[in-house]
């Protein structure tokens, strides 16, 4: 994987790239995290694909802007990157917030979408849920006791949450304006839901992915992205909590490249 940087509006954009095939995947983080926690699956998808991983404008080590962080906004970070790194069109997978403002993007701009994957996705919970509340809490006070278990609790499994997935969110959550960002990005997802006309209006093949056992958005809310998107799979990884990539890497690459195909 090799860091790069570039420049949108003036905004120090930084993300990961890997791959050098005609095809390019891009991959879209959740709320308060970064390209890394993309890291167990890129290198499988790079053997088919040219991988873009950003930092999200507001995340990571991207820029921080004092800016509303909307769904909206992120679809128009997303199609500026796009843009930037020259590509025309591309699959695209989006975990949690990356999921729903995937979605978002695929509905502005259908013609640069070749498949879209949403893994546990935002935009359609209507109540938060204590491991959502956790990881808030996490993010308000970021230290290793509150990150610790903000994250346990979202995986699920009653594992042991490797140090470095912590200690990163620790860091990154410490740098200036990114408990702003975070709970602008809280209050734009409230505000801006993924109600049926919108889903109703996505015409790209789409495969939602969900953890069984996914305890901050619960697998229930798989139900109205079926029900409602025209061209829609569902796929259900057992024994999964909300990072399915992060926790079975392997099976959540194949199911995405068996969905993929060609595109």
């Amino acid at each position: 994987m090799e860091e790069k940087f570039l420049q949108i509006d003036e905004n120090k954009i930084r993300y990961l790239e890997s791959g050098n095939s005609q095809k390019t995947l891009v991959l879209i983080h959740g709320l308060g995290a970064s390209a890394e926690r993309w890291d167990k699956v890129i290198p499988i998808f790079a053997k088919n694909y040219r991988v873009l991983v950003p930092d999200l404008i507001g995340f990571g080590y991207s820029d921080k802007p004092l800016v509303d962080y909307t769904p909206e906004y992120f679809s128009d970070f997303l199609s500026k990157f796009f843009s930037l790194t020259n590509t025309e069109s591309a699959s695209v997978i989006g975990s949690s917030l990356g999921g729903q403002v995937s979605a978002e993007f695929t509905l502005s701009n259908p013609e640069k979408v070749k498949k879209l994957i949403l893994t546990s996705p935002a935009g359609v919970m209507e109540h938060s849920t204590p491991a959502l509340d956790a990881y808030i809490m996490a993010a308000l006070y970021p230290n290793e006791i509150n990150a610790k278990k903000a994250f346990e609790l979202m995986e699920g499994s009653g594992e042991e949450v490797p140090e470095d997935i912590v200690n990163g969110f620790v860091e990154r959550m410490k740098l200036p304006n990114a408990k702003l960002a975070f709970m602008s990005t809280i209050l734009g997802l409230k505000n801006s839901k993924l109600g049926s006309s919108k889903l109703e209006s996505i015409v790209t093949p789409t495969l939602v992915l969900w953890g069984a056992n996914d305890p901050v958005i619960p697998i229930e809310n798989a139900d109205i992205f079926i029900s409602k998107i025209p061209d829609c799979q569902l796929c259900i990884m057992e024994g999964c909590g909300h990072t399915p990539y992060v926790q079975d890497p392997q099976t959540f690459a194949n199911k995405s490249l068996e969905f993929l195909g060609d595109s």
